[in-house]
């Protein structure tokens, strides 16, 4: 029943598990894997015997090494809706009982608040389970094409949700066609790695926040690799990437849905013009004005209401629900490329990113107006 990820097709195993086997078959650095496909589950979300079976033999042929556990569900990473973040993924599960639970998580995160709300009242998707080599590994980030413009590169220390989950503001990296690099470094706080079968959150070395993660040459590389994967996939792509050991491997690639605004980045200081406008970086276009509504937890989702503008610590997919009746969004940490902004663009409302203690800068009912597209709000 399982498939080898260099065979999976989307009819059988999702669009996120077939861009990978396109570009495995393409001989681009994938990790290895296989694939549940659809059809698979079992009454309660059992995982019917001979499959186990097939799971500890395949586990066991490549060392039985820590994997990754991932979702590949029926309406994901398709050309009209990308569905970010919104299914469960696993990373460095070792074991077969480990990897069987997460298979389970990922078929049951379908049925997730967040999932649930994406869909917006259509019927839950198929899911496959894609299983992969998990990689250690150094820098981790996300990659927009654009055929008018300049390649974004978004990368952080550690393993990728620190960035795809913006709970870091990333460096922001954009190369030209002709190889030019302008660069914007963020101050990474966090870096997400394992250690053993846990992953741990550390705080990254005051010296190392706002050393960049990429040299341009490495951006560089990256960017023409990014360019290599669009011209296979035919048309502008959101990948994410990773660096161990200095070898690149694409992890995900998939239709872009919506581009992030391409105004330049307003100072990581929070820097004031007067001291009634706060910067920070452009997510999604537009501008909205409400009442500002502070939430820092699932704990504060009953008090919002429609129209208020979420001002958040981090844009945290979890929250996606909001999304769907929030007039915008302010975040302390994140970047455009990360997964809630991509969303907030797919809703159409503007968002700005990385505003440094927005969470109390900003008192929940105060009237403010934020411009999403110059990454501005004015209280």
């Amino acid at each position: 029943m399982l498939v080898p990820l260099a065979d999976a097709t989307t009819d059988r195993c999702g669009a996120k598990a077939a861009t990978l086997a396109t570009l495995l078959r393409n001989d681009l650095p994938v990790p290895e894997g296989v694939v549940i496909p659809f059809g698979a589950q079992q009454a309660g979300d059992g995982l019917p015997d001979g499959l186990v079976d097939e799971l500890s033999r395949w586990l066991a042929s490549v060392g039985d090494p820590p994997v990754a556990v991932r979702s590949s569900a029926a309406n994901e990473d398709t050309a009209l809706a990308s569905a970010a973040g919104q299914h469960d993924s696993f990373l460095g599960v070792q074991g077969i009982a480990a990897v069987v639970d997460a298979v389970r998580a990922c078929w049951a995160s379908v049925w997730s608040a967040r999932a649930t709300a994406y869909r917006n009242g259509s019927e839950a998707p198929a899911m496959a389970v894609i299983i992969q080599r998990h990689l250690d590994a150094d820098v981790s980030g996300v990659m927009f094409t654009n055929p008018n413009g300049p390649t974004l590169i978004e990368a952080s220390w550690g393993l990728g949700p620190s960035v795809v989950e913006g709970r870091v503001t990333p460096d922001c990296y954009q190369v030209t066609a002709a190889g030019t690099v302008t660069r914007a470094i963020g101050d990474k706080l966090t870096s997400l790695d394992r250690q053993g079968s846990a992953l741990t959150v550390r705080e990254v070395p005051t010296d190392q926040r706002r050393t960049p993660a990429l040299s341009d040459a490495t951006a560089v590389q990256l960017a023409a690799l990014a360019q290599t994967v669009t011209t296979l996939l035919g048309g502008p792509q959101d990948i994410e990437w990773s660096l161990s050991t200095n070898t690149p491997w694409l992890l995900q690639s998939r239709p872009i849905t919506t581009q992030p605004p391409l105004a330049a980045r307003a100072p990581l200081t929070g820097e004031r013009a007067n001291r009634r406008l706060l910067t920070g970086i452009p997510g999604s276009h537009g501008t909205a004005t409400g009442p500002a509504r502070v939430v820092r937890g699932p704990a504060d989702f009953p008090q919002v209401h429609p129209g208020d503008i979420l001002i958040c610590p981090h844009t945290d997919p979890a929250w996606t629900p909001l999304l769907s009746i929030a007039a915008g969004v302010i975040t302390e940490q994140g970047g455009p490329l990360s997964h809630a902004a991509i969303v907030a663009r797919e809703h159409k409302i503007p968002a700005v990113l990385a505003v440094p203690q927005a969470t109390t800068q900003i008192p929940t009912n105060t009237p403010i107006t934020i411009n999403g597209t110059t990454g501005t709000v004015h209280l």
